[in-house]
């Protein structure tokens, strides 16, 4: 199968690309061309912008693809454009996410029919993206399936803390610093390797049934932040403490900072992967998050990218002025 992925060298398309080419398909990237020494051999590459939509369309009509994987669509204009460089396309794949659920669910776990309540620009983006792919499957039949993953990970992008985007938390428990986590820490979340998350993207091509479908990518089950930062205590060898802070003082300190828990982070998200499993066999999720964790931690340590921890104030401080909050109070409950 001859097929085209916008994007290729991100976080989990670096990962379908070489499951693709492990099959023996034949793959296009098309992207900017800023990564893409790491592309296995015999993947072709069309240098390009999507922003600039004319020449993006012009470019994908005059080739002959089977199957396209959309990674860099973020909200209705680019599916405008997906629509028009793919027509006559066989099957086209759009990347989703389970933000567009949003956080108020009426059930757990979610399930592709869940209403959606996206609370941030992200995932309003994207829910846009999906509408319109999907009004035009079923108005003029076009192949779209549609894939939600959730927190994917691996050794190019590294490993999520609960409360920021930053890597320095893996440096803090290596020197024995305490860790700030989102109230107890107790928050469900959904964790999926790339390699994982990749067996759906390509699983989905060219199968029938799986055309005007939407699929959450997560594995089954959950794990709970204060588990993911306990297993990362036990691969690094150092077990710290966990200091537990509310979402609502955390976003008083810095609203910005802590933007990903109230988003996602501080929340119970638990999704269900049974429609996807049930429609694509090949979908087996076989790394367990110890597993994939420290490879993780491996690959970042060989690279020299965990960030000096010493060189960031921000947690120490928090942690601080939590203690001296609550000392009086331990005080007087032991008196």
């Amino acid at each position: 199968m001859r097929v085209v992925i916008l994007g290729g060298t991100g976080n989990i398309s670096t990962s379908i690309v070489r499951l693709l080419v492990a099959q023996g398909h034949e793959v296009t990237c098309y992207n900017r061309g800023q990564s893409t020494s790491d592309l296995p051999a015999g993947v072709r590459v069309i240098n390009g912008d999507r922003k600039d939509r004319e020449k993006f369309e012009q470019t994908m009509q005059q080739e002959q693809f089977d199957a396209a994987i959309d990674m860099i669509s973020f909200d209705k204009e680019d599916a405008a454009s997906s629509l028009r460089a793919f027509r006559g396309v066989k099957h086209f794949v759009q990347c989703s996410t389970v933000c567009t659920y949003g956080v108020d669910y009426d059930w757990m776990p979610v399930t592709e029919d869940h209403p959606l309540r996206p609370i941030s620009g992200y995932g309003r983006g994207k829910v846009e993206a999906d509408q319109l792919l999907l009004e035009a499957y079923y108005s003029e039949g076009f192949p779209v399936t549609i894939l939600k993953p959730s927190t994917t990970y691996g050794p190019q992008s590294g490993i999520l803390r609960q409360v920021a985007w930053d890597f320095t938390w893996i440096d803090r428990i290596l020197k024995g610093k305490p860790l700030l986590i989102c109230g107890d820490g107790k928050a469900l979340h959904s964790f999926m390797h790339v390699d994982d998350a990749a067996k759906a993207f390509v699983g989905v091509l060219g199968k029938s049934h799986c055309v005007g479908q939407t699929y959450n990518v997560v594995p089954r089950g959950f794990t709970t932040w204060e588990q993911q930062h306990k297993l990362a205590m036990k691969l690094l060898g150092r077990e710290v403490e966990l200091v537990g802070v509310s979402l609502d003082t955390l976003n008083s300190i810095d609203a910005g900072r802590f933007g990903i828990c109230s988003e996602i982070f501080a929340h119970n998200v638990y999704y269900s992967s049974e429609r996807l499993m049930r429609d694509v066999p090949e979908f087996v999720p076989t790394i367990s998050l110890e597993q994939g964790m420290r490879e993780v931690f491996e690959a970042m340590k060989q690279g020299d990218r965990i960030p000096n921890s010493d060189n960031e104030t921000w947690e120490d401080e928090i942690i601080e002025a939590h203690r001296s909050a609550f000392a009086p109070l331990s005080s007087a409950a032991k008196a």
